[in-house]
């Protein structure tokens, strides 16, 4: 069964780092691309960045370009999120999943990690 375990997660103050982390099992980690999602109160979850089955290759969505970056281990099937100058709008549950249309791979989801930035 495919599961998630996000950390990493806090209360830092606008412009302050976070290093997100996610282990992922259930699945063969480095034949996927990895996707990290955020929740905020109230709002939609939204897609937050992707990279590659390889590493070679990411996206980013445009409110976080320049800011965040995504990273992979493949054979400790980990998946990274690095958030600099964080603002208050990235205050959010964020969480890791599969890039896959099938089904039995993308129904699940980890528990999430808050990130809270206030002052």
């Amino acid at each position: 069964q495919v599961q998630y375990v996000e950390f990493g997660g806090g209360l830092v103050q606008p412009g302050g780092s976070l290093r997100l982390s996610c282990a992922a099992s259930g699945f063969t980690f480095s034949n996927f691309a990895m996707s990290w999602y955020r929740q905020a109160p109230g709002k939609e979850r939204e897609l937050v960045a992707t990279i590659g089955p390889t590493g070679r290759s990411t996206t980013y969505a445009e409110f976080v370009k320049g800011r965040f970056t995504i990273s992979r281990d493949n054979p400790n099937k980990m998946v990274f999120l690095q958030m600099n100058s964080l603002k208050a709008e990235d205050t959010a549950v964020y969480y890791c999943k599969i890039v896959s249309t099938r089904a039995s791979l993308s129904a699940y989801w980890g528990q999430g990690t808050q990130v809270t930035v206030s002052s």
